[in-house]
């Protein structure tokens, strides 16, 4: 008999009160369109500007409401995290560490709002994304470079978009997006210790729990082998 692998599904902060934001902003405008009727000449700018905020946040939470139902899925085989863009997933056996990412500034120390994730080997991702999340992912972790570059970790002549094939071991040689994400994990794996970047804002806790959470989902995978 087949055995059913237990899932964990994480919901990512970002989706929340979409509802409640579309909802509020519909009732806003209905209601400054009910009241404008008898004084729109005299506060024209003021409900323009309130029609200009409802519409705003209706689209924060429309942006929100279209966000996939869970950005992570975790079982005892794989983490695959999902984005509106499309996905990644990777065994846990391909994974090396996970750990939070803390920097050294002079005498402060610094934690970026990430967990971070470092493979054994950066080309098992070749054909665990799909081309438009890796593009996206490169222009998202912008942040990350500019950090690295601050601190030192990484030479300015690296920081730019490498759109040169990447030769995986099997020989193969792959172009495109997918070519430019390699090339770009392997930069930060380089400069921070590791090659996928969990953020802050896809989780559904604290860091340091969820990054204890990740690390004992990858220590139970060996139970499943």
């Amino acid at each position: 008999m087949t055995r059913t692998l237990p899932v964990i599904n994480i919901k990512a902060q970002s989706s929340h009160h979409a509802l409640f934001l579309m909802l509020v902003a519909l009732i806003i405008t209905f209601s400054t369109l009910v009241f404008s009727q008898g004084y729109w000449r005299q506060f024209q700018l003021v409900f323009t500007f309130i029609y200009l905020c409802s519409l705003v946040t209706f689209i924060t939470g429309l942006a929100k409401y279209l966000e996939p139902k869970y950005s992570l899925c975790l079982n005892p085989k794989s983490i695959k995290y999902q984005h509106r863009y499309g996905h990644w997933k990777i065994d846990w056996q391909q994974i090396q560490r996970i750990s939070l990412i803390n920097e050294t500034s002079g005498l402060t120390k610094i934690q970026l709002p990430y967990i971070g994730i470092r493979l054994k080997n950066v080309s098992t991702l070749a054909d665990k994304i799909s081309p438009r999340l890796a593009n996206r992912l490169i222009h998202e972790q912008k942040p990350l470079v500019a950090f690295a570059m601050s601190q030192d970790l990484l030479p300015l002549g690296q920081s730019l978009l490498n759109f040169e094939p990447f030769i995986l071991p099997s020989g193969e040689t792959l172009t495109g997006p997918l070519a430019a994400f390699l090339h770009h994990c392997s930069l930060l794996n380089q400069s921070l210790g590791y090659h996928l970047f969990l953020p802050e804002t896809a989780i559904d806790r604290d860091l340091n729990e969820f990054c204890t959470l990740l690390t004992q989902c990858m220590r139970s995978s060996t139970e499943y082998n």
